[in-house]
C-alpha cells in the first residue's frame, strides 16, 4: 500500500502563508436574488480576487495499480494574488482558498460533470444567492457566478457540492476543498504559520479490487447509517505520514467523511490543545484527551512536537465509541519527529475576544424553536415530520432579520419510527449562513451509554455551524440572523440522511 510522506520542503512549496495584499475596483453581482430574480449588488466595485473553479471528472493514483476515477475541483486565479489557491500534492481534493477577511471575491463555477451541481461555501456568512442552495444548481456546461465579500473571522471553512439528492455521491467522488480565512487578529498571535500550519482532511472510502471508489446506498443499513468506508484517507492519501520539526504546529482537522463520526486521540495519550472550532479561534485554548469530530466539523489543535525526542513516531487514532462502525481502533495518520533543533514555543493564553453574541443573551431571545429529528414517511429521515421540498418554508421556519433566537434540536430516535426502536442514529445538524453558540445538552434517561462514549470529546466552546445530536439528546443553540434576508438551509450533515430528505429551508424575512 502506498505510503506518502509530507515533508517540510513540500509544505513550504504549497502552504507558504505570506501576506495577502488585495486591491479593489467597481462591480455589480451577476447572481440572482431568491425574491425577485434580479441582479443584486453584493459589493461595490471590482473584485479583489477572481477565480475560475471547475468541477470535472478525472483520475488520481491513490493505490498501486489502476488509477482511481474521481470527480474533482480544479481552480485558476484570474485576478489577485497567485497564492490565493494552493493545491494539495497527490490529492483529488480541491485547491485550498486562502483569503483575508474583507476580500471581495468572485468565483466562476463551471460544471463539467455529467449532472447538475452547485457549490456551498460551508460555514461562511454570505447572501442567500451565494450560499449554494440546490435550487440554483446548474447543468453540465453551465456556469454559476458567485460574488460576495468574505465577512467571517479567521478560521477553517470549506466548500462542497450541494445538489438535491446527489450531495452524498458527489462529495464521495472527491468534490470538496478547504477555505481558509485570515485576519489581523490572528496575525497578531504567535501561532504556527507556513509549513507548520497543516490541513488534515479525514475521509473514509470503500474501494474495489480495481481501486475504484464504491458508493452504494441501496441497502437498508447504508440508508440508515450512511456510507462508511474501511479505508481512511487523509488529504486524499492512504496511510498518511508527516515529517515534523521539533517545534509547534497548527493542525486543522476536518471531518470530510459522508457519515463517519471520529473520536480522535494521540495513541500515547498526550492531551490535545484545542485552539479553534468551526467558526475560528476560541477565546482561550482548551484541553481534551480526545476529540469527537462529526461530519463537516473542524477542529484546530496546537501541538509542540519539541516535547518528543528525534525519531519518535506518533499516531493519531480513532478510538472505539458508540458511533456507527466504530467498535474498533483505527489509525488516522502518523507523525515522525525529525532530528532538528528544538525551538522553544509558548501557546498564547488568549486567542480572541471576538464575542458579539453572548450566551447570556439566551434569556432574552425573540423566539425558541424546536426541531424533532426522526424517521418520517417511507422510512426516510425527517425534521418535524417534514422532508425536503425545494422552496417550501413552513410557518415555523420563517425568522426575522436581526432577531436572536434559540433553536432546540431533539433527536427522538427510534421512539418515533413506525418500526419501533433499534435504528436511532446520531445527526450532525448544520445551519447555513451563520455561526452559532452551543448553549446546553440534555440526554433522555436510558440513552446515556451511547452519549457518554463520545461526550468527553465534545468541544462546545466557541463558534459552530454544525453540532452533533446524539439519540435521545436535546441540544440548544443560540444564533442571530443578520445582514442578509432570503432562503437558507438547515439539515443533517450525514450526507445520506440529507439526500434522503433530512433537510429543510428556513427563510430570513426583512421586516
Amino acid at each position: 500500500m502506498k505510503k506518502y510522506v509530507m515533508n517540510r520542503r513540500q509544505f513550504m512549496r504549497y502552504l507558504g502563508y505570506g501576506g495577502i495584499f488585495l486591491a479593489s475596483q467597481p462591480l455589480l453581482s451577476a447572481c440572482r436574488s431568491f425574491i425577485n430574480e434580479q441582479p443584486t449588488a453584493v459589493f461595490e466595485g471590482e473584485p479583489d480576487l477572481e477565480i475560475r473553479l471547475t468541477a470535472k471528472p478525472g483520475e488520481r493514483q491513490i493505490f498501486p495499480g489502476p488509477a482511481t476515477e474521481v470527480w474533482r475541483y480544479q481552480g485558476e486565479v484570474l485576478k489577485g494574488p497567485s497564492d490565493s489557491l494552493v493545491s494539495i500534492p497527490d490529492s483529488y481534493l480541491g485547491p485550498i482558498f486562502r483569503v483575508k477577511t474583507g476580500t471581495r471575491l468572485r468565483v466562476h463555477f463551471e460544471n463539467e460533470l455529467p449532472e447538475k451541481s452547485i457549490i456551498h461555501w460551508h460555514g461562511l456568512h454570505v447572501p442567500d444567492h451565494a450560499d449554494g442552495h440546490p435550487r440554483l444548481a446548474v447543468e453540465h456546461g453551465e456556469t454559476y457566478v458567485y460574488n460576495f465579500r468574505v465577512m467571517d473571522r479567521a478560521g477553517t471553512y470549506w466548500y462542497h457540492p450541494h445538489p438535491h439528492g446527489r450531495t452524498g455521491p458527489q462529495v464521495y467522488s472527491g468534490l470538496a476543498g478547504l477555505f481558509l480565512v485570515h485576519d489581523d487578529g490572528e496575525a497578531s498571535l504567535d501561532l504556527p504559520v507556513g509549513d507548520k500550519d497543516l490541513p488534515i482532511v479525514i475521509q473514509d472510502r470503500v474501494f474495489n479490487s480495481e481501486n475504484q471508489m464504491v458508493y452504494n446506498t441501496f441497502g437498508m443499513m447504508s440508508q440508515m447509517l450512511g456510507m462508511l468506508g474501511d479505508e481512511i484517507l487523509v488529504n486524499g492519501v492512504p496511510d498518511y505520514e508527516i515529517d515534523v520539526e521539533r517545534s509547534a504546529y497548527r493542525l486543522r482537522l476536518m471531518n470530510g467523511s459522508n457519515s463517519r463520526i471520529y473520536k480522535l486521540a494521540w495513541e500515547d495519550g498526550t492531551p490535545i490543545h484545542v485552539i479553534g472550532t468551526d467558526g475560528g479561534l476560541l477565546e482561550k485554548p482548551v484541553l481534551r484527551d480526545a476529540i469527537t469530530l462529526a461530519p463537516a466539523q473542524r477542529i484546530e489543535i496546537w501541538v509542540d512536537f519539541g516535547n518528543w525526542q528525534p525519531g519518535t513516531t506518533l499516531r493519531m487514532i480513532n478510538l472505539p465509541s458508540s458511533a456507527p462502525d466504530s467498535g474498533r481502533e483505527m489509525p488516522i495518520f502518523t507523525v515522525t519527529v525529525q532530528d532538528t533543533e528544538q525551538k522553544p514555543v509558548t501557546l498564547p493564553e488568549t486567542l480572541t475576544r471576538h464575542e458579539p453574541l453572548d450566551p447570556s443573551q439566551a434569556d432574552n431571545v425573540n423566539k425558541l424553536r424546536s426541531f424533532t429529528l426522526q424517521m418520517g414517511r417511507g422510512m426516510r429521515w425527517a425534521i418535524n415530520g417534514r422532508q425536503f421540498d425545494m422552496t417550501d418554508v413552513a410557518s415555523d421556519e420563517k425568522v426575522q432579520l436581526g432577531d436572536i433566537e434559540v433553536w432546540e434540536f431533539y433527536n427522538q430516535g427510534g421512539t418515533a419510527m413506525p418500526t419501533g426502536g433499534g435504528m436511532s442514529q446520531p445527526h450532525p445538524m448544520h445551519v447555513h449562513g451563520l455561526q452559532f453558540k452551543i448553549l446546553e445538552r440534555q440526554i433522555d434517561p436510558g440513552e446515556e451509554r451511547a452519549y457518554q462514549s463520545l461526550q468527553e470529546g465534545f468541544v462546545d466552546e466557541g463558534w459552530h455551524d454544525t453540532v452533533l445530536v446524539m439519540p435521545g439528546e436535546r441540544v440548544r443553540i443560540l444564533m442571530q440572523f443578520k445582514d442578509f434576508s432570503g432562503l437558507y438551509l438547515y439539515h443533517c450533515h450525514n450526507l445520506e440522511h440529507e439526500d434522503m430528505g433530512m433537510m429543510r429551508n428556513y427563510q430570513v424575512k426583512n421586516p
